[in-house]
């Protein structure tokens, strides 16, 4: 038998990248899920991404990068996390914080000797944010292609990013295809310290309405 290529899968420990995670070891990767302590508002989501990787049979990283110190963001920042929908870019944009856990995951690639790096944007119910979009992950392909080693080498890196024009309700009934158990879960911008949802923040909006739309339940914990 050949030996499944590896993958390195970016797991926040929410609904969007638990689902990629399954996906991508069901694509037949040896999936390297890597998650980032980068100074966000609650530890749990860390929490429950060990959760995850270990019920899908993943290795799991956990790499420490704090963006408190640039701030701007509800997440980062001492900034209220908004309860009501925002027009444009919310404030719960972190700048640039998925460049550079692109960035963190194409180097852990490199060592590894992965070409393939997963990540579980979407850019249909989501946030609005910039570095959701697909012309972003174009842009990064290319960037992971021109500033690496192995990619001078001749490696051609691939950005998978399966959710991607998928809806949440449509992300959900996939998860649950492939076995993910949502309420080890957590998505919400302010959960509690037992990683209860607040129910309130555009996050728990957007799941909540998948799981509505799905016609499954709603597993999620609330406050």
């Amino acid at each position: 038998m050949n030996k499944a290529k590896k993958a390195v899968v970016l797991l926040s420990g929410g609904l969007d990248s638990a689902t990629c995670l399954a996906m991508a070891k069901a694509q037949g990767f040896e999936p390297w899920a890597l998650s980032v302590r980068y100074g966000q508002r609650h530890s749990v989501e860390l929490e429950a991404a060990k959760k995850i990787a270990a019920s899908l049979g993943a290795a799991h990283k956990i790499v420490d990068m704090d963006l408190r110190a640039i701030g701007g963001s509800a997440l980062t920042d001492d900034i209220a996390v908004p309860e009501t929908r925002e027009k444009g870019i919310p404030v719960t944009y972190v700048p640039a914080r998925n460049t550079l856990m692109l960035s963190l995951a194409l180097g852990w690639a490199e060592v590894l000797q992965a070409a393939d790096i997963f990540i579980g944007v979407n850019a249909v119910d989501y946030s609005g944010y910039p570095d959701c979009r697909p012309e972003f992950i174009q842009a990064f392909a290319r960037l992971a292609n021109l500033a690496t080693r192995a990619g001078v080498e001749g490696t051609e890196y691939r950005i998978h990013t399966p959710l991607i024009d998928l809806t949440k309700a449509e992300i959900i009934q996939a998860g649950l295809k492939l076995g993910v158990d949502y309420s080890q879960t957590v998505s919400c911008y302010q959960a509690d310290d037992q990683g209860r949802a607040c129910g309130r923040c555009d996050s728990c909006h957007y799941r909540a309405q998948g799981f509505r739309e799905a016609g499954v339940e709603d597993v999620t914990r609330y406050c």
